[in-house]
């Protein structure tokens, strides 16, 4: 084979794509259609509770037009990340849905399934041989982590998914994937360079965000050499060029040369972007280096608390140039009042957009310069009730402080929402971010079990 051809119809499954990009990807007969369906971005409680980041509604009207492209066409359709955070419930949750398609449309289809949660005794185990490291600036792992976690999964690369490829399937909906893993899959299966391989799945994943003007909600159609790879943006209103890829190079990335992954680094400092033709940029260069030792990134989420939030504007000046006395009276008094409720049963976190909202303490831009301030004042407790009632009390304690300035003896705050309190429920924080060391493929292939269900 002297090109392979791979469309990736969107950056996140449920995010939507326009069906005539769609259509023309089709047209350019691909060997393979392609979605991402998760990520960390939207932090640890979607793994945590076994939710999805997007509707089952918005995945279903995707998911019904890659299948019957792929079914049209004779070709795979690969999903990686299931459901958002790749658990087994995100991935029965998605496979209910592949299957409610196929029968719906009276298909029959060979469908391939991988699954990514880690035994949480078999992790201690390894965890106690010295197999396990954090990964970045994270603590140490214990025991306590991760028995108390609610779900851990391991981000599996493109092996899993070669094998079933192997099997021939027609479909693969894989647990918590290494983002360019099901693009390198197709690749690697047809004898294709992997450092190319990934590298063009790292760009693939994100659909035309590395188009002009970029959208993760738009095709993308990857041209696959043996030395090259080509990416062409499927609508017309866009284009890639050299800059615009080149830059996507940085997306989530703390070094833009070597991206590490399941097994090895992609190593990109030789790599050269070329303009190909007016719409279209070349890629070269690209290797995958293999690690001594095979690792795998693994994510888990436990429960931390229950939240309770309000959000409140506020326009006076005199209160604005008060803010900080304001907010720091309003923590003293919650406290004092709540005596009996030890502060390391509750956390207070109190965002005011209009200053430092957003960064924060790093926000280079101290003096106010805003005529409005927006706070949103988070309560996380132990339980609900404490998280209910700390914040109700902060808010009327916030509400009714009389600051330098003031002369009105109404509220001092502006809700947009009745009720004012909003009870968010459960709390998650990222208990596991560490790398786990596989001794072998046989240990591999156990972590990331797989199934084939004949449907229709």
């Amino acid at each position: 084979m002297e090109e392979l051809r791979i469309l990736s119809p969107l950056g996140m499954l449920g995010y939507g794509f326009p069906l005539d990009s769609f259509k023309e990807g089709l047209r350019r007969d691909p060997h393979a259609i392609v979605a991402d369906a998760g990520s960390t971005d939207a932090g640890p409680h979607k793994l945590g509770a076994g939710v999805g980041i997007v509707s089952r509604a918005a995945t279903k009207k995707d998911l019904y037009e890659m299948l019957r492209g792929g079914h049209d066409h004779h070709i795979p359709v690969l999903v990686g990340s299931a459901g958002g955070s790749g658990a087994r419930k995100h991935v029965e949750w998605t496979l209910d849905i592949v299957q409610e398609i196929i029968r719906e449309n009276h298909w029959k289809m060979r469908v391939g399934v991988i699954y990514a949660d880690i035994d949480k005794q078999y992790l201690a185990e390894k965890l106690h041989k010295g197999k396990v490291t954090p990964l970045g600036p994270v603590p140490t792992l214990t025991e306590d982590d991760i028995f108390q976690s609610a779900r851990i999964v391991a981000q599996m690369g493109h092996e899993p998914f070669v094998q079933l490829l192997d099997e021939g399937v027609d479909v693969i909906i894989g647990g918590r994937s290494y983002d360019p893993a099901m693009t390198a899959a197709v690749c690697v299966k047809y004898g294709f360079d992997k450092g190319l391989a990934y590298h063009m799945g790292k760009i693939l994943e994100c659909g035309a965000q590395c188009a002009i003007p970029g959208s993760p909600k738009d095709c993308m159609m990857g041209y696959l050499h043996k030395d090259n790879f080509v990416l062409t943006p499927m609508n017309s209103i866009r284009k890639c060029t050299t800059y615009s890829v080149a830059a996507h190079t940085l997306y989530e990335k703390t070094n833009p040369m070597i991206l590490p992954g399941p097994g090895g680094v992609l190593d990109l400092s030789g790599c050269k972007f070329e303009q190909f033709d007016e719409r279209s940029v070349r890629i070269s260069g690209s290797k995958f280096i293999p690690d001594e030792i095979y690792r795998l990134k693994l994510e888990g989420s436990r429960q931390v608390g229950y939240r309770t939030f309000f959000i409140a504007g506020i326009r006076d000046p005199h209160a604005i140039e008060c803010i900080d006395e304001i907010v720091a009276y309003t923590v003293g008094e919650t406290q004092k009042y709540f005596s009996e409720i030890p502060t390391s049963d509750y956390t207070i976190d109190i965002k005011i957009y209009g200053k430092n909202g957003v960064m924060g303490s790093l926000e280079p831009q101290k003096e106010i310069t805003s005529h409005e301030l927006c706070i949103v004042y988070d309560v996380v407790a132990k339980d609900q009730a404490i998280a209910d009632q700390i914040c109700a009390f902060s808010r009327s304690t916030m509400l009714h402080y009389h600051y330098t300035g003031r002369y009105a003896t109404a509220g001092n705050l502006a809700f947009p929402f009745s009720p004012s309190d909003v009870k968010f429920g459960p709390v998650y924080k990222f208990s596991v971010y560490h790398l786990l060391a596989v001794d072998n493929t046989e240990e591999l292939d156990k972590l990331l079990p797989r199934e084939i269900l004949e449907i229709g």
